[in-house]
């Protein structure tokens, strides 16, 4: 056979498609033939090859132990992950009437709220809660349990979220899973538990609602920590260390992909984290492809973004790091109480404010008191943040609704009493921020300690968000006589970006607020 051919594997081989050269490896599998194709053009074809078919569970008989409602070997018989034709479009259809009740924005708000080392109990948690289930904190447990058995050949990590991505992660065993799951008393006890926690007397739409959140739970964790290991976030899990490493399917009947001929009865792995890298800008193979593709994908992503960065907008939390202009320890110590005046000379005009919202550039809703309390609350959270790190404690977890919420307070009238009270409170913490900077020692500015953005950068951060937030409201110029014009304190932010109006950011591996 000519170099870079592809070998047909015998029962007991697996044949190997290569994603570079097409060089072949035979690999030895006990039971059957296994063809892995790692191309990105040829796992696609695949995925949509209706030949092609998730391993399906079983059909236990009733009556057959653990085969009855409220096993994990019935649950897998009656989901759409191990189904397919029209079981699978009728069970997907269940799955995605579930999506749709989801809101995104709550669904973000609630990801970001309250704190739980278990990422995989937080995200089942917002889900039942947003799902309306009766005892979300139980339901979590219970899902977190099956979820060791719903994957009996992988249950550290299977899927992100839906009944369509299919998989274990690289290294599972290739064995079979038509036999259902293997017998774990403990795990069927939660699902005993769950079947009537999900509000819907109908066996399999409850069933589908189970398996929603058994495949959210471990898959979607690992999105989170994935994210927090990798320098760009989510983008790049996404890109280059997909959580959903390979998927499997069987030959229903003979077929062919891409070239190469696919007998009745082989098991077909797809090498996804390989066939990632041919894939085109912005495609995620972790989430399948048509018909197949992931129903939950926007969810999934809402929900880690909401744990990751906050309650914001994702928009407000890809931004790179701040610009750090090479300034010594003195410039560096000025910068927050520049801000801080540039921010009071604004404020005088917001005294004549109308009470009408003002919304900024970004879409995003302000008002004075607002501006105040977003800039008082980021130079309070970071500073926390540096005064942690330099004692070699853990930061504080993200509970900020940040800009995400327009308090009633925050629509209050601006006093020129509010006033007085802004100017005293951003004074002080300018004063406090700036002997913070000049205590440092030089070298501690750029090789900073604990986790997260080097001092330098938290500083120029602070001072660039402060300027978003004032501008955000405006000087309000010409709205009352006397409004400062803030021209003359500052051309334009120190540590502008190229785009000084945006100064948002997130800590590499903290879920600080970092939002606007």
């Amino acid at each position: 056979m000519p170099p870079g051919s592809p070998r047909h594997g015998s029962a007991g081989t697996e044949t190997t498609r290569g994603h570079d050269d097409g060089m072949s490896e035979t690999t030895v599998v006990p039971g059957a033939a296994t063809t892995t194709f790692s191309r990105y053009d040829d796992v696609t074809a695949a995925l949509a090859d209706p030949a092609l078919v998730p391993l399906p569970a079983a059909a236990p008989a009733r009556g057959v132990p653990g085969s009855d409602p409220g096993t994990v070997a019935w649950l897998r018989s009656v989901v759409a992950r191990f189904s397919s034709g029209e079981p699978h479009a009728r069970r997907r259809a269940l799955v995605l009437a579930d999506l749709e009740r989801l809101d995104p924005d709550r669904l973000r708000v609630a990801a970001a709220g309250g704190f739980e080392p278990d990422i995989r109990l937080r995200v089942v948690r917002v889900l039942a809660a947003e799902l309306g289930l009766a005892d979300p904190e139980a339901v979590a447990r219970d899902v977190a349990t099956v979820s060791r058995a719903y994957f009996t050949d992988a249950p550290a990590c299977s899927a992100v979220d839906g009944p369509a991505v299919d998989g274990p992660v690289a290294g599972a065993s290739l064995d079979p899973v038509v036999d259902g799951a293997s017998a774990d008393p403990v795990a069927d006890a939660a699902v005993a538990r769950l079947l009537p926690a999900m509000g819907d007397r109908d066996e399999e739409t409850a069933a589908n609602r189970i398996g929603l959140l058994v495949q959210a739970c471990d898959a979607t964790a690992a999105l989170v920590e994935g994210a927090r290991r990798h320098e760009d976030g989510l983008a790049g899990v996404l890109r280059t260390d997909p959580p959903a490493r390979t998927m499997r399917r069987i030959a229903v009947r003979a077929t062919e992909v891409g070239g190469v001929a696919v007998p009745v009865g082989t098991r077909v792995l797809l090498d996804i984290a390989a066939a990632q890298a041919g894939a085109p800008a912005g495609v995620a193979l972790t989430f399948g492809a048509p018909p197949r593709s992931c129903p939950g994908r926007s969810q999934a992503l809402v929900i880690a973004e909401g744990i990751l960065y906050g309650a914001s907008d994702p928009a407000d939390t890809g931004t790179p790091p701040p610009s750090t202009p090479d300034l010594d320890k003195a410039e560096l110590a000025a910068l927050v109480p520049e801000m801080v005046t540039y921010v009071l000379a604004l404020a005088v005009g917001w005294t004549a404010w109308d009470g009408r919202p003002i919304v900024n550039a970004d879409g995003r809703t302000y008002a004075p008191h607002k501006a105040v309390r977003r800039i008082t609350d980021h130079l309070v959270d970071h500073l926390a943040e540096v005064e942690a790190r330099l004692v070699g404690e853990p930061t504080e977890p993200d509970r900020w609704h940040a800009s995400n919420a327009t308090t009633p307070a925050d629509l209050a009238p601006f006093t020129t009493a509010d006033l007085d009270e802004a100017r005293s409170r951003l004074t002080r913490l300018a004063g406090i921020w700036s002997r913070r900077v000049a205590a440092l020692p030089d070298e501690q500015l750029d090789d900073s300690p604990g986790t997260g953005w080097s001092f330098r950068q938290i500083v120029c951060h602070v001072s660039e968000a402060g300027y978003y937030y004032a501008d955000s409201v405006g000087s309000l110029a010409g709205a009352k006589d006397g409004a400062a014009d803030p021209a003359w304190v500052t051309d334009s932010p120190t540590c502008a970006t190229d785009s000084p109006a945006d100064p948002t950011g997130h800590r590499a591996n903290e879920p600080m607020e970092t939002t606007r």
